[in-house]
């Protein structure tokens, strides 16, 4: 997951989104990399919407939903020791991003008003099936795993910053 992850430039990537029926995400944001089985989602402090998000199963389009300031994820990695993962701002968003996936969300379902409404109609537009098209024909030439109706966080835009 973390080749498929890196091969298109995410920040986090669900297993739902490339196949995988298992509650588990992988993630490289700043310095951080890791990976979560069965994660278990805490968020506390104030609602945000900065910064804007990304989703690789939603090409081409990034708002801003509502996000805790503060996040953490527990669970286990694949050798089933427990592993915590915690943060803040853009680490956050992601943590809650990722977990949404597992439970079947993408960030725009967590949109709101005008937001919520633009991203429903960009969905149905002609160019977003036009680029979803585009953009899934190249990552299938760079890897061999698909991207089904999941998602993973972010754009080559997000990584680095924090």
């Amino acid at each position: 997951m973390h080749e498929t992850m890196d091969a298109v430039s995410g920040v986090g990537l669900a297993g739902p989104q490339v196949g995988i029926g298992q509650a588990i995400f992988v993630f490289h944001l700043d310095d951080r990399r890791g990976h979560v089985l069965n994660p278990v989602l805490e968020t506390w402090g104030e609602i945000t919407d900065e910064p804007r998000e990304g989703c690789l199963s939603v090409p081409e389009l990034y708002y801003t939903p509502p996000r805790a300031q503060y996040a953490k994820v527990s669970g286990v990695d694949v050798d089933g020791n427990t592993v915590d993962y915690e943060g803040e701002g853009l680490f956050a968003r992601m943590l809650q991003h990722e977990a949404d996936h597992l439970d079947g969300y993408l960030f725009v379902d967590r949109l709101i008003g005008d937001e919520f409404r633009q991203a429903r109609r960009a969905m149905a537009s002609k160019d977003f099936t036009e680029a979803t098209t585009r953009v899934n024909a190249e990552r299938s030439a760079e890897i061999s795993s698909t991207f089904g109706t999941g998602a993973a966080f972010g754009s080559p835009a997000t990584r680095g910053r924090s």
